[in-house]
């Protein structure tokens, strides 16, 4: 038995817990900031960005939106999608993190940040690549406010026994699809963004792990259930 009071140890434990939930929230706007950044960077260099930035300036091409909106458009449906797939009812955590990033997207653009980096078109792009590569991995890591379209990848991932990188993959794809159709900018950096982010997302997480001992909250298996429990004899 613990020689602490049981006040005391409760305290503890209370004390303990909000410190790794507050390392999950540092790391989730972590996650954040990077991502949005990089996909700023995409924009800025002009030679084709992301899937969903591709969907999304597509649709900015018709309609007097933000990227933000967009969005958070996006992350409602796809919410749908999820929650019925999965029999639960839709986390809202997902859609503030959409229209977080998109947000911050917005800001990043009107503040011409990505402009400031002494860098050509390509290396803006490989700054981009980067950032959005270890942003996606930090929030999925933080199991806090996962986007949408990972949510639903973990879902495949888990229910499909798809790698991660192929179950992304293919839901960018029609993204990607739409957006084209749409009049979104297609290029060199929207290929870079399907081939080395989201096959690099997984690699960084456990890299991550590895080196700052973080739990990966966001695509670790669930605990299978024991049927029965036997007694020793």
């Amino acid at each position: 038995m613990s020689d602490l009071p049981l006040g005391e140890t409760a305290r503890t434990r209370l004390r303990t817990h909000l410190a790794a939930q507050r390392q999950r929230y540092l790391v989730y706007l972590g996650g954040c900031l990077l991502f949005s950044s990089g996909a700023a960077a995409f924009i800025h260099a002009d030679l084709g960005t992301d899937p969903l930035d591709v969907f999304a300036l597509g649709i900015l091409e018709h309609a007097p939106l933000t990227i933000g909106i967009v969005q958070a458009a996006v992350a409602v449906v796809c919410l749908v999608i999820w929650a019925a797939w999965n029999r639960r009812r839709p986390p809202l955590s997902p859609f503030f993190t959409f229209f977080l990033c998109g947000s911050m997207i917005d800001v990043l653009r009107a503040a011409e940040a990505a402009g400031h980096l002494p860098l050509p078109d390509g290396g803006i792009m490989a700054v981009g690549v980067l950032l959005c590569t270890y942003g996606s991995a930090l929030i999925i890591m933080s199991g806090v406010g996962i986007r949408v379209m990972d949510l639903v990848a973990i879902s495949m991932t888990h229910r499909w026994r798809w790698p991660f990188w192929a179950a992304k993959g293919s839901l960018e794809l029609v993204l990607l699809g739409c957006g084209y159709v749409l009049g979104g900018p297609v290029g060199l950096g929207t290929i870079c963004f399907l081939v080395f982010v989201d096959t690099l997302i997984q690699p960084c997480m456990s890299l991550t792990t590895r080196l700052f001992s973080l739990r990966n909250h966001g695509l670790e298996q669930p605990t299978p259930v024991p049927a029965y429990r036997t007694d020793p004899a």
